[in-house]
């Protein structure tokens, strides 16, 4: 049965050959390469799933965060979102680390980690 009412957002394309675990990918026009490190029998040519992973949730983050603190023109210069993954007892977690530089004062930093949570949906 086909569900109804939905949208096609972003498509990507992995495509691996014979370099081990070497493997392009596209998407939105724009082409990358992963890979497993050396000692995963990897090239070490691009960043590991994982990491772009992290990557992604890294730069959307400020990418979101960056539109909300411009749309309120507050004088922030820098967002850093530092997104760490750790392996525990009942799976995976993943914890994300927000600063900035610029004039922030208690209020403002209070309000741009809110809108990061509703964000995330943590």
């Amino acid at each position: 049965m086909e569900e109804t009412g939905i949208e096609l957002i972003e498509t990507a394309i992995a495509l691996i050959g014979l370099t081990q675990y070497q493997t392009v990918v596209n998407s939105g026009g724009h082409g990358l390469i992963t890979d497993e490190p050396l000692e995963a029998e990897g090239s070490n040519t691009g960043m590991n799933p994982f990491s772009l992973l992290l990557a992604s949730l890294a730069s959307c983050t400020v990418i979101t965060l960056r539109m909300y603190i411009n749309r309120k023109m507050w004088p922030i210069e820098e967002i850093k979102a530092n997104v760490e993954m750790f392996k525990t007892l009942s799976g995976t977690r993943i914890e994300t680390k927000i600063s900035f530089k610029g004039e922030v004062n208690d209020r403002t930093k209070r309000s741009v980690i809110e809108n990061s949570k509703c964000m995330s949906g943590t």
